[in-house]
């Protein structure tokens, strides 16, 4: 899959944020976990990826499935700033 800079930047953004989940990525970019996971490799310090990767694993707000609450979302502070997200805007 050819993905152009604004939305690897965009993945990456979304990766880092603990409550987005894979499965939001998958929705919105058609990619699944272990091509995040790559892209987060490539494109952070190698630093920067074992701190995220530590952080991911195991983390129930990552995986749609292991979540505890089944109403509600979370909606970040900044969600009515960023554009162009068709998660947001549904």
């Amino acid at each position: 899959m050819d993905l152009n800079l604004w939305q690897i930047d965009r993945i990456i953004e979304m990766a880092w944020e603990d409550r987005t989940t894979f499965e939001a990525i998958m929705f919105q970019f058609g990619i699944k976990e272990q091509e995040v996971i790559e892209i987060m490799r490539k494109g952070l310090k190698p630093k920067s990826f074992k701190r995220w990767r530590q952080r991911v694993q195991g983390r129930k707000t990552k995986h749609e499935k292991l979540r505890v609450f089944e109403t509600g979302r979370f909606k970040c502070s900044r969600q009515k700033q960023i554009t162009n997200n068709k998660i947001s805007k549904r």
